[in-house]
């Protein structure tokens, strides 16, 4: 196809190919050419020649739409003169009788050009217009349908173009074009005479083409008579003095009388009320409904705000009508036409303000209604009084009012509490006062509205449930208060499981004594048997919606309930059924109804209290149950409640296992069996398309489907008030019984059947497959030749399944034979299409069938059936057929792959328009074709690129479609292919079709669009934007709607936010805000970072101003935002839900730039940056961020504010330790602490819900937490909400707010402790860090908390503020401490739980309790462990005077009984213990999802405890308590990777074996160590049997040391010594935690005995690299290591192996660079010093002694070579070494040598450092002695010696000595 891309037809290439690839290779050309020919000069003339060739070579309906826009388009780029002559030519064109085959389509061509030019040339070509229309005209008057077709699209062209200079041939045209409605769209816009004086006449003619109508044209017809009435209302052009008001009530007349007489003139309506007969189908209603919602929505949502009151009358007159209300069917319809109309009006086009306004108005409604009933009721003569008519009438008002009452409650939330607060509307009352209306609708509706109230505002929930049932109560002698009463208690506990705060558990306790009293009292008045047995199973059945956490606790009394209302036995049943009249079985069966909706509940809710106990019990209820169905009652006149009685039977054995009931179950299948000729709809959904419109496709799915119901009507509440209780928020529509039981029977069936066989066969023999198979298929058989499509699909899919069942090959095989005979003797199109489908559902079925062999022959028979043009429908359903055997077939339809694509290629070039179900059939085989295909589409092949090209061509002759199903499709098609070939697909003109399309009235296009726009932007989200503003900014249209403004403002982004806020699907908004995130992740961080934050603060500040302004008002704190923004941008009034997700947008934001450019979190690097670079940054914007958080937090929507404190949650840790660089010492935060105070103060009112409070309250520690705050003033404004909190969590559970669970009031008081906790530790660390400021020094980056901790409320003034508080608080941390030890115990030790519940929870909501105890306990954890520290475990006897409750009611507290005859240790050993059982075991087994903090928290609460003495002592004490805690220790190194977590764990390591120490030390003092002279022989080892693992606290502590060593110096180990030749370097983290394993080592030989002391120190022999390949991190390695080692110097006995390894580690430290070396020689040079001190009194006495002696002096002289300092302190250490003439010789071998060594030094060093030897020598003279006495002791060792060996020389030597005293060494 490349040699189609030319500006000029290749006509030599076309001529080549054949006639169906000639007609591929000019639409590619035309397709080139549409895209050339505004951007390359033009060959006018040739093109015109060649492209009038295309028009008379009878171009298919593809080409000919694109060849009139071409031609157009040339003249209107070019030379426009030559037009008239195509003008001319084309009108020959029409004029000619040719009738041959290629005649048609070159007249339709002609027509299509006509249209083209007129539309694109307009006023250009007036002149000869009137001679052109009258000739289509005249044409039309003898075309045929597809000429009728395209000659009204060319006169709507032609109208389009010229506009109102067509004004002379309007009347002309409207005669013509009546049932063109389209035409007549257009025709309105110039014409103003159709919606003045000829309205009426249209009006008529759009109700007659109502009747008998599909769904296409309903909605069409629906879109001409809205617009023109809103036309008539609001002309769009000045018509003279028109009474605007009288135009608006003429026109809701019209509505009116269309709705009730449809399309017949007055006689006719007037004879048919005569006669008694109904006039209006449901088709007309439907439609006229339908023109409603197009009337208010072309008159807008400003329209409608204004005029509501007067539409909502007009709406209650027509649901009142007698006429629209004559038989219960008609009633049902009529009330759901009003409420779509109120629901696609006041839903779609109202923002909240206006919801509100509205929601005022239908209260005032049902207040009128209801008054006007208690007016004429008020002397209770009902006869007299009141006619039925007037009950009726108002029940149908009150029905609509109120379900759209309760969906607009539902929608706005939170946000509609005003509503029940103002008195002017008294809004509860009026509600609550319908539940005593007559009819059982109305009652029925106030309850779900009550529901409704309940969901969207939970705190009023359990109010309403005690007002309601007070009411009950006190009016339980009246029927009408029980049954409205019952049923509004009903609707307020089913809507708990949809609250997650819930209602205290005591409720449910009271809704079942209420339900228990009522049926009790049932008999004894007669009168209200009825309603009082309803209501009570009514209430029993909401309970168990409540779920199993409350149901288990009435288990019993429920079984007991359903065991009383059912005969005890079948006996006694059968005697019942003797006796009894009309009004005993009624209330009988309606109460055994009631209590199998009951069970049916608690098998839908709490399935897992549905045990094989309960089970067993119920077995003769259920026996009996079923046993009824086959008998007969008495009294046939309560056949009704027969219905209902055997519909909720089925539904509850269709729930059961079929083995429940096995033995009930062959009496009740005479009964299945009579239901199956009423089967419902039980086609594949695949299928349904061909069927009829995808009802769940549609905006009008809630009327449509009225037109599929059954004649005795369609859903209502009223059919079942056990609907109340369904789990669905949206209003429940159940069908009538009969309609209802057909259902249910089917379902019963599908379950009992496969059961049934299985026990027969197993019992009686076989019942195979064989006895089943010709009867099933000859009736299947029959069930494809049917008429109805909906039963040749449901044969096709039961012939499939049947074939899947019996699994029999040769089967598959007759049956495919079978299908492949009827299809050739078969000449009826419908036997031919439903033999067809069934090919496609046998290859669904049978996994393709795996036969090459029948895959061809299958296709050879559909590609047959899909080009027999003569039947459209056969087209259709083989063409559907062929889609699944592509799609089912997989690789192996391959081969078949091109002459598909050319026969579908080819069908979508020549079908019609005027059969859209053909294309759309089509375009499902596109897409499995090119699903087939796949990655091979990426191919360069000449095969793969024409099937490509092919791909593309079919895609863009199925956008063209006027039908809205065969455009999706074709999206579909093209997303599929960009998801297998994305270069391929041109996104410059895919972007702009899908945005043309957002604002579909088609659901099924509008979900297609966003699915697309989904893939698209998760590969070219910036592509896409571009397009998306490049289409709207260069092609303006003219009706632009509101998204094309939006996209022009704000691009496609707000387009898509402005789409989720009309949208109420929710998969459709679900693919909405996946598509935002993608786009928002791929560009907020390359540089649309600024349009996301402002596209998001504009979508949150889309709201009404007065509750900002209200907002802003409350607190001077929230000054700096009172002034408002001029404009919130294109969007306005945007509701609560999408306002919340542009904050999850903002946190996304957030949480992206933390991964993406450091300088977003840099105030001086990204203004530094800005300067160089034009890129934005996050800290910039920082003031937006808090104005959006403030904003939400403080919106009366709660998930708003929710949304809001997490957002200023996320913003506090992301930026509170930001500089600003204008103000040194200061964070950017701290100018916006007033703003914080104020977003926070409004969650902490009394009135705030507890998980509103929770989240303010962790906001308020992490700010707390943050140090932004400086000022100690300004640091109470936030502590004052905390303490508030705290106030209230001491009042109790007795006094907490009774509004909702008990739960919750769990979650509030442990935030309210998690928050005190979190405040404490960071004060208590500030307060650390400010006594020892170098604490810290050894950190590589310094913190700018800590730095800001000299500050007042860091450090002494935080702690301060807490300290007030801290009695109460350890009290209230320890009672949750051991609610949460014993919520943890595992499951066989629940019995150990109170009874009563703990000190936060009680025991009904334990298992609620358990999830916020395990989000709260670690910091708690941590902040009582540094209580105790902060103690010394000193226990004070002071109380809290304002502590209300005992806070721990065990000894923890001190506050029990118990407690105070405990001794302070054992209160000390119990909380002790409390305190590491819960970190052991946690650190046991720590979950994966939970998160690193926990972990850290809880090893620094036991490093807290164990900087005690007291806490060191006992675990010192108990050594098995030791090893199991470093077991755990182990455990949690080798399974956690993060560095401060084995850091932490070290330094536990390190002060456990310091407790060891301790004990040992102190055991060795009992043994009287001090007073002996030999060393103390107590230690781990000899005395507790050796180094035992398991049991030994050294062998644990080795392991753990040795895992940290290895893991960091794998050269370590012998066997992974060879694995690696390069050495890896250490960073300062590894470096830290070697230092710390090498510590402990050093202090484990203290805690051995003396035998083991070897074995232990075997481990230390490390060789370490070599010291002139250090790197800094071993710099710092070493000399850690060296420093923890000197301390083994200070035991009694040192390990000189070890010292001497140590000493050459320094030196080689001390050799390194200066820059690096002197901080090392500081920090390590006194203790080498303090060593060296030592030596002089306690001499060396063995070789290694001796060596580590020598290794420290060489160390020490190598710190500083050359330095006087240095030399001052070194020279007296070696004098020190030195022994005098007596001493020496005495002295040891080892002594001896040190003296010779520092005498050698001395001698060596004095002459180099002279100036220093002598002043030392000058200035010391003890000094100066000793080293004179020492050299004379030695030159009289070293006479000695020679003396010895040479008598000769002793004389001499006397008199001559060798070596003389030198004491001047200058």
């Amino acid at each position: 196809m490349e040699r189609a891309h030319s500006l000029l037809l290749n006509e030599e290439a076309c001529s080549q190919l054949g006639e169906h690839q000639r007609s591929e290779f000019i639409l590619e050309w035309l397709t080139h050419l549409k895209k050339l020919l505004p951007a390359t000069d033009r060959n006018q003339r040739r093109l015109v020649d060649q492209l009038s060739g295309v028009l008379i070579g009878s171009p298919g309906p593809p080409t000919r739409w694109l060849l009139a826009h071409c031609l157009a388009l040339l003249f209107r780029l070019g030379d426009p003169i030559p037009s008239s002559l195509m003008v001319e030519r084309c009108s020959d064109i029409i004029r000619s009788k040719d009738d041959s085959p290629s005649g048609l389509p070159t007249r339709l061509a002609a027509v299509a050009c006509l249209g083209a030019l007129y539309e694109q040339l307009g006023r250009m070509l007036a002149g000869s217009f009137k001679d052109t229309l009258a000739n289509l005209l005249k044409a039309m008057k003898s075309a045929e349908s597809q000429g009728r077709y395209e000659i009204m699209l060319s006169v709507e062209k032609i109208l389009r173009g010229l506009g109102a200079s067509a004004v002379p041939c309007h009347r002309d045209i409207y005669k013509a074009a009546r049932a063109m409605w389209s035409c007549l769209l257009e025709l309105q816009r110039e014409a103003a005479f159709l919606w003045t004086s000829e309205l009426e006449n249209v009006a008529t003619l759009c109700f007659r083409a109502f009747e008998g109508s599909n769904y296409n044209v309903r909605v069409s017809v629906a879109k001409l008579l809205g617009t023109l009435l809103a036309a008539a209302v609001e002309p769009r052009q000045p018509a003279g003095t028109i009474n605007l008001c009288g135009k608006k009530l003429e026109v809701m007349d019209l509505l009116l009388g269309g709705f009730l007489r449809g399309g017949a003139g007055f006689l006719r309506a007037s004879g048919d009320m005569l006669k008694g007969t109904r006039s209006v189908s449901k088709d007309v209603r439907i439609g006229v409904t339908q023109a409603y919602v197009v009337f208010v929505s072309t008159l807008g949502g400003s329209w409608l705000e204004v005029n509501f009151p007067a539409f909502l009358s007009l709406l209650m007159e027509l649901a009142s009508h007698c006429r629209a209300t004559q038989t219960p069917g008609d009633a049902v319809v009529t009330r759901r036409c009003v409420s779509f109309i109120l629901r696609s009006t006041l839903g779609s086009l109202l923002g909240e303000k206006a919801q509100t306004n509205a929601a005022k108005q239908l209260c005032f409604a049902v207040a009128s209604q209801k008054q006007a009933i208690d007016a004429a009721l008020a002397d209770g003569n009902v006869e007299n009084r009141v006619s039925s008519a007037d009950i009726s009438a108002s029940q149908h008002i009150l029905t609509c009012c109120l379900l759209e009452l309760g969906e607009l409650v539902q929608g706005l939330g939170s946000t509609a509490a005003p509503l029940l607060t103002d008195s002017s509307t008294a809004f509860l009352d009026t509600i609550i006062a319908v539940l005593l209306h007559p009819a059982p609708s109305a009652q029925l509706a106030a309850s779900w509205c009550l529901r409704c109230i309940a969901m969207a505002m939970p705190s009023h929930c359990s109010l309403l449930l005690d007002r309601c049932a007070e009411r009950l109560v006190a009016l339980k002698s009246s029927p009408e208060a029980v049954a409205g009463y019952g049923a509004a208690v009903t609707a307020l506990v089913a809507a708990v499981q949809h609250c997650s705060l819930g209602i205290p558990h005591t409720k449910g306790q009271e809704v079942l004594d209420l339900a228990e009293d009522l049926l009790r009292s049932a008999s004894q008045n007669s009168r209200i048997s009825l309603q009082r047995t309803q209501a009570g199973w009514l209430l029993i059945s909401a309970l168990i919606t409540l779920g199993p956490a409350v149901v288990e606790h009435h288990l019993s009394r429920l079984v007991l309930l359903w065991r009383c209302v059912f005969p005890a036995s079948l006996r006694e049943q059968e005697s019942e059924l003797r006796r009894g009249d009309y009004f005993t079985w009624q209330v009988t069966l309606e109460g055994r109804a009631g209590a199998l909706s009951a069970m049916k509940n608690l098998l839908l809710h709490c399935r897992e209290l549905f045990t094989d106990d309960i089970t067993s019990r119920l077995l003769t209820p259920l026996a009996c149950a079923v046993a009824l169905l086959t008998k007969s009652v008495p009294d046939c006149s309560v056949r009704g409640w027969s219905i209902v009685y055997r519909l909720k039977v089925y539904e509850l054995l269709a729930l059961l296992p079929p083995h429940t009931y096995q033995g009930t179950t062959p009496p009740s299948l005479s009964s299945l069996f009579f239901k199956l000729t009423l089967l419902p709809p039980l086609c594949h959904c695949d299928d349904l398309p061909l069927v009829g419109p995808a009802l769940h496709d549609t905006d009008h799915r809630y009327i449509e489907e009225q037109l599929h119901g059954s004649s005795v009507g369609g859903g209502s509440l009223d059919n079942n008030p056990f609907s109340l209780c369904v789990r669905s928020g949206e209003v429940p529509a159940p069908l009538p019984p009969p309609v209802a039981l057909t259902s249910a029977a089917v379902h019963l069936f599908g379950a009992v059947f496969p059961h049934i066989i299985s026990h027969q066969g197993s019992t009686r023999g076989s019942l195979g497959p064989e006895d089943i198979r010709s009867p099933a298929l000859s009736l299947l058989s029959g069930a494809l030749e049917s008429v109805s499509p909906l039963l040749r699909c449901m044969a096709a899919e039961g012939l499939a399944r049947l074939v899947q069942v019996v699994g029999d090959p040769g089967f598959t095989v007759s049956v495919s034979l079978l299908c492949f005979d009827r299809l050739k003797t078969a000449r009826d199109a419908a036997s031919r299409s439903g033999y067809a489908l069934a090919l496609g559902a046998l290859y669904r079925y049978s996994g393709g069938m795996g036969s090459p062999q029948h895959l061809s022959t299958c296709l050879g028979v559909l590609f047959t059936l899909s080009q027999d043009s003569t039947s459209p429908e056969v087209q259709t359903w083989s063409l559907h057929s062929l889609s699944l055997v592509v799609d089912l077939s997989s690789g192996l339809y391959r081969a078949h792959g091109e002459p598909s694509f050319a026969l579908v290629l080819r069908l979508l070039l020549s079908a019609p328009p005027t059969h859209p179900e053909v294309h759309y059939s089509l375009g499902r085989c596109l897409h499995a074709l090119i699903t087939c295909l796949g990655p091979d589409l990426q191919s360069e092949g000449a095969a793969v690129s024409s099937l490509r090209s092919s791909c593309l061509v079919g895609c863009g002759v199925m956008q063209a479609s006027p039908d809205c199903l065969v455009q999706a499709r074709a999206i579909s098609c093209l997303q599929q292919l960009h998801m297998f070939s994305p270069p391929h697909v041109n996104l410059a003109n895919l972007v702009p079709a899908l945005c043309a399309h957002l604002c579909s009235s088609y659901l099924c296009l509008r979900r297609a669009v966003v699915a697309c726009l989904r893939q698209l932007v998760q590969r070219e989200a910036l592509e896409v934007s571009e397009h998306a503003v490049t289409l709207v900014k260069e092609l303006p249209r003219r009706d632009n709607t509101q998204l094309d403004v939006t996209i022009k403002e704000v691009g496609l982004e707000g387009a898509l936010f402005t789409l989720l806020d009309r949208e109420s699907d929710s998969g459709l908004r679900k693919d909405i805000q996946e598509t935002l995130v993608h786009m928002m992740m791929s560009s907020a961080t390359s540089g649309k970072l600024g349009h996301w934050l402002k596209l998001c603060k504009n979508v949150l500040s889309a709201t009404t101003g007065d509750q900002e302004d209200e907002d802003l008002s409350r607190d001077d704190d929230s000054s700096a935002f009172k002034a408002r923004s001029e404009s919130c941008g294109p969007f306005t009034a945007l509701r609560w839900a999408t306002r919340r997700f542009a904050m999850e947008c903002v946190c996304r934001i957030i949480a992206q730039c933390e991964t993406s450019d450091a300088a977003h979190f840099d105030m001086a690097l990204a203004q530094e940056r800005r300067l160089q670079e034009s890129t934005d940054f996050l800290v910039l914007h920082l003031g937006d961020l808090v104005r959006m958080a403030f904003m939400a937090a403080t919106d009366h929507s709660d998930q708003l504010r929710l949304a809001g404190l997490q957002t200023l949650l996320v913003i506090i840790k992301q930026f509170s330790s930001i500089p600003e660089p204008e103000f040194p010492g200061h964070v950017i935060l701290e100018q916006y602490q007033a703003n914080v105070g104020a977003a926070l103060r409004p969650a902490f009112t009394a009135d705030a819900p507890p998980d509103v409070t929770a989240k303010a309250c962790q906001v308020c520690s992490a700010w707390i937490a943050s140090g932004v705050v400086s000022d100690l003033r300004d640091l109470r404004r936030v502590h004052q909400l905390l303490a508030s909190s705290l106030v209230k969590v001491q009042t109790g559970r007795d006094t907490y707010s009774q509004l909702y669970n008990e739960a919750t009031a769990t979650m509030e008081t442990l935030a309210v402790l998690k928050a005190w906790a979190e405040v404490y530790i960071i004060a208590v660390q500030r307060s650390r860090d400010k006594q020892s400021p170098g604490r810290s020094a050894d950190l590589s980056v310094s913190s700018l908390t800590n730095d800001m901790s000299e500050s007042e409320s860091g450090g002494a003034g935080l702690l301060k503020l807490v300290q007030s508080d801290l009695s109460t608080l350890s009290r209230l941390w320890l009672a949750a401490l051991q609610d949460y030890s014993l919520l943890t115990l595992p499951q066989e030790y629940t019995s150990q739980l109170p009874a009563t519940g703990g000190s936060f929870y009680t025991a009904e909501t334990v298992n609620q309790a358990r999830v916020h105890y395990s989000s709260s306990w670690a910091p708690i954890l941590h902040a009582t462990s540094l209580w105790l520290h902060s103690t010394g475990f000193v226990i004070s006897d002071d109380t809290p005077a304002n502590l209300s409750r005992p806070a721990t009611p065990t000894s923890m507290g001190q506050s029990s009984s118990v407690s105070r005859h405990k001794s302070p240790e054992d209160v000390n050993s119990d909380r002790l213990h409390l305190i590491l059982g819960i970190g052991v075991e946690f650190l046991c087994s720590p979950h994966s999802e939970d998160q690193m903090e926990n972990i850290t928290s809880c090893l620094r609460a036991l490093q807290a405890l164990l900087d005690v003495s007291w806490p060191r002592a006992k675990i010192g004490n108990d050594q098995a308590l030791s090893v199991e805690l470093l077991s755990v220790l182990h455990r949690l190194l080798v399974t956690r990777e993060s560095a401060s977590v084995h850091l932490a764990v070290l330094d536990l390591l390190q002060q456990i074996v310091m407790a060891a120490q301790e004990h040992v030390r102190e055991k060795r003092l009992d043994d009287g160590a001090a007073e002996k002279e030999t060393l103390p022989e107590f230690g781990e080892g000899r005395d507790t049997g050796g180094l035992i693992p398991g049991r030994s606290l050294v062998f644990g502590a080795l392991e753990l040391c040795l895992c940290v060593l290895v893991r960091k110096l794998p050269q370590l180990s012998p066997k992974l010594a060879g694995t690696s030749t390069t050495v890896r370097s250490l960073t300062d983290g590894d470096c830290r935690l070697v230092a710390s394993a090498l510590c402990v080592l050093s202090e484990l030989p203290s805690i051995c005995s003396p035998e083991d002391v070897l074995k232990v120190t075997g481990t230390y022999k490390v060789n370490y690299p070599p010291s002139e390949n250090l790197e800094q991190g071993y710099f710092y390695f070493n000399t850690r290591a060296s420093l923890v080692l000197l301390r083994a110097m200070n035991d009694t006995n040192p390990l000189f192996q070890v010292v001497s390894r140590c000493f050459q580690l320094l030196a080689s430290v001390f050799q390194a660079q200066p820059a690096v070396a002197v901080p090392y020689i500081r920090a390590l040079g006194p203790p080498l010093v303090r060593f060296l001190k030592k030596v002089e009194r306690s001499r060396p006495r063995s070789p290694e002694e001796l060596l580590g002696v020598l290794d420290g002096i060489r160390a020490m002289e190598g710190s500083g070579p050359g330095c006087p300092q240095l030399m001052a302190v070194f020279l007296p250490l070696l004098i020190s070494f030195l022994l005098d003439e007596n001493a020496l010789s005495s002295a040891p071998t080892a002594s001896r040598s040190l003296h010779e060594a520092a005498l050698k030094d001395l001698m060596r060093l004095g002459p180099q450092h002279s100036v220093v030897f002598r002043s030392l020598v000058a200035s010391s003279p003890h000094l100066k002695c000793r080293l004179e006495a020492a050299i004379r002791g030695n030159q009289e060792s070293l006479n000695a010696k020679a003396s010895s060996a040479n008598p000769s020389t002793r004389s001499a030597a006397k008199s001559s000595p060798s070596i003389t005293l030198k004491t001047n060494f200058l």
